[in-house]
């Protein structure tokens, strides 16, 4: 089939000596040259690649150029250097194949295919903007997309990555459009990698030394059907938890909308947090696409080589490993190498400092779905040069029930989300029996998990909350989930939360139930951030939000998901809480020991303690646990004492260290302002001998010289 004649638009980009000549087949994608552009795709069971061309801005191609299987390929690669093309020329593919009987496994077809390489996308810059009739697809609300060449240069400045070690890091997991979203934001630009820009302030009087973000590649927000049965809002995806491109930013992040603005802001956000000290660290999402199952719609993968992108069984159907309708096939070499160049652009083009690995289980199953002992992906990452300083955080399970939570194939490089940490730290809140040795473990950094496998304390990272599940505030506001605007019958979300509602389901109660919630949440901040591994906070947090009672709030794109910049001042307190215990943190060298072996073969820098010095209660019934912190270097002691009970507790203090004596320095059974107290402004201990702790509370103790 002849191309279609080349539009007036499409003619303002080609030069008087434009030719469509061989091109070369690495690397992949579009790159630009001072002559032309190279496109590259694999395509191993194509039998037919066309080259499809669009002016900027334009939806409809402009020019179509199918490749000659002779010329234009190389073993699967397909390939064309379009000498004299303007390089701000966007593009896609459409790659088709004469199916044979036998062949259930192949999804060619006419549909217009993202280049898996491309480094940005045009063709749904506005959030939540269904498509144009001209851009239809077989989902009528979701967007066909096209690459966009980007040749220009971005002023880095002298900007480098921060190196922090990961033992230092408080990370802050955040959505970059729920962060800035609500109208309280007062940011300009709300909504975008802009808005984030602009409450770094924020960031740095809270702080945390990385922000954690939520998928940001290119995902499709339309792509859920479903509508909230209470209102009749129509739902998004929100979170981006499907993706259709491993190396796009979000276009819709922009506050721009001209071809590759969100590349360039994006920069513009890690620069600038850079610049505050804080880290970027990425959630991508590598085990599944956006593409689906077999009902889902084609972005680009499934209509290049399908069975090369996913495990598929004999008939054609797709493994489900990731709960979302398939499974990419990781440890293909093919597909192997797409992931790392990935990762290697997003740390030497976008300067980011490390990655969170949703689902991470999955990347070290088979081609056929099997566990792997030693996955070849996940141990390429781990000895990849380009990626030796950068952080690698797994979030060691998948949605088929393989769990390696403590034994996740690491190669010592990688941490993990400590999913039993965060369970164990919620049930033992909650008053269950025989956690308080559960607790000593978990305080000391879990080392029933990750020093039998040559693993530090900073390989967990710590966190009682995510955007998975409740926030902090319903954690103690609801013991069921309460789902029913997600439009799935209140079926949807876990339902192990490990939630208590102290007494009441949802929020108002009686004022003691209002206390006590307040109090619970400052334990947990407390236990979090007195912990060893790396503490990680849910944005809010620290201000008290809640999502009235949804734990699985993905396609909320409202006041349920956004962060309410008012709970800031009306929630004071708490924030004012969380940035003290931070200060503490990061003073204290004690709280971020590097293994879990003391330094110099010496002591350990740990005791426990009950109600009597020395004597640590084991049993099944024990309710108060306190922990002391002595630094042979001379710094200050620490005690902390956790009653989770519902009585009060006495308990006799053992001596601080030789010339220092007790201050207090929080008690969450205390109101605000008495129950925290800043660097230097510490009361001293009226009983230097004994100590009353309130039922369910934490208490510090500073030891230090008066």
């Amino acid at each position: 089939m002849p191309p279609p004649s080349p539009s007036a638009s499409f003619l303002d980009l080609i030069s008087p000596d434009f030719a469509v000549l061989r091109g070369h087949p690495i690397p992949f994608g579009a790159t630009p040259s001072g002559s032309g552009v190279n496109f590259s795709v694999f395509a191993r069971h194509a039998t037919a690649v066309s080259l499809v061309l669009f002016a900027p801005v334009e939806e409809t191609p402009a020019a179509e150029l199918p490749l000659d299987p002779r010329y234009n390929r190389t073993g699967d690669v397909w390939h064309a250097f379009l000498r004299g093309l303007d390089p701000r020329v966007c593009w896609a593919w459409r790659a088709e194949r004469t199916v044979e009987p036998g062949e259930p496994w192949h999804r060619y077809g006419p549909t217009l295919l993202l280049d898996p390489y491309a480094r940005a996308v045009a063709g749904a810059e506005e959030w939540g903007v269904p498509p144009t009739p001209a851009e239809k697809t077989p989902w009528d609300e979701v967007r066909a997309r096209r690459g966009v060449v980007l040749g220009r240069e971005f002023d880095w400045g002298f900007d480098q990555p921060i190196d922090r070690h990961l033992a230092d890091t408080i990370v802050y997991e955040l959505h970059v459009r729920s962060f800035t979203r609500h109208p309280s934001s007062g940011v300009a630009h709300p909504g975008t990698f802009r808005g984030l820009v602009e409450k770094i302030p924020y960031l740095v009087d809270l702080g945390v030394t990385a922000v954690e973000l939520m998928p940001v590649t290119e995902f499709e927000e339309n792509d859920n059907d479903r509508r909230n049965p209470l209102t009749g809002e129509r739902l998004r995806n929100l979170w981006g938890y499907h993706p259709i491109s491993f190396f796009a930013p979000r276009s819709a992040y922009a506050a721009g909308t001209g071809p590759g603005a969100a590349v360039d802001e994006f920069k513009e956000t890690v620069k600038a947090l850079h610049a505050a000290g804080i880290e970027v660290i990425l959630d991508i999402v590598f085990n599944h696409t956006g593409e689906g199952d077999e009902r889902g719609p084609t972005h680009s993968f499934r209509g290049l080589d399908n069975s090369t992108y996913y495990i598929l069984d004999g008939e054609g159907r797709y493994a489900n490993f990731s709960g979302c309708g398939n499974t990419f096939n990781c440890n293909h070499p093919v597909v192997r190498d797409l992931i790392l160049d990935s990762l290697a652009y997003w740390v030497t083009e976008m300067h980011v400092d490390g990655f969170r690995f949703d689902l991470a289980s999955i990347l070290g199953r088979g081609r056929d779905g099997s566990v792997l002992t030693n996955p070849p992906l996940l141990e390429r990452i781990a000895a990849d040069p380009v990626l030796a300083n950068t952080k690698l955080i797994a979030e060691a399970w998948d949605a088929a029930g393989l769990y390696q939570v403590g034994h996740f194939p690491n190669w010592g490089r990688w941490a993990e989300w400590n999913g039993r940490y965060r369970d164990d730290l919620r049930r033992l809140l909650r008053g269950d029996s025989g956690m308080v040795p559960v607790l000593a473990t978990r305080l000391s950094g879990s080392a029933d998990l990750y020093q039998g496998g040559g693993r530090a304390p900073h390989h967990s990272i710590n966190f009682v909350t995510s955007h998975d599940g409740f926030p902090l505030a319903d954690l103690f506001r609801y013991s069921r989930k309460h789902n029913e605007a997600n439009g799935e019958g209140n079926r949807d979300g876990g339902n192990d939360d490990h939630s208590w509602n102290c007494g009441h389901e949802g929020p108002g109660g009686p004022p003691e139930v209002e206390r006590l919630r307040r109090r619970m949440a400052r334990n947990a901040l407390a236990i979090l951030l007195l912990s060893q591994g790396v503490p990680m906070i849910l944005a809010g947090d620290e201000a008290g939000r809640t999502q009235g009672g949804n734990n699985n709030a993905y396609c909320q794109d409202n006041e349920v998901s956004w962060f309410d910049w008012g709970l800031v001042e009306r929630n004071a307190d708490l924030v004012r809480f969380v940035k003290t215990l931070v200060r503490l943190r990061k003073r204290t060298p004690l709280l971020r020991r590097r293994s879990f072996v003391p330094e110099g073969g010496g002591s350990a820098p740990v005791t426990w303690h009950g109600h009597v010095p020395f004597r640590p209660d084991w049993s099944p019934g024990a309710t108060c646990l306190a922990m002391q912190l002595k630094d042979p270097g001379g710094a200050d002691d620490l005690y902390v004492v956790a009653n989770v009970g519902a009585e009060p507790q006495r308990v006799e203090l053992p001596p601080p260290s030789d010339g220092r004596r007790w201050h207090l320095l929080a008690d969450t059974y205390r109101e605000p302002p008495i129950d925290v107290f800043e660097e230097g402004t510490e009361p001293l201990l009226a009983d230097p001998r004994g100590l009353d702790v309130g039922p369910r509370s934490v208490v510090i103790l500073t030891g230090r010289r008066a």
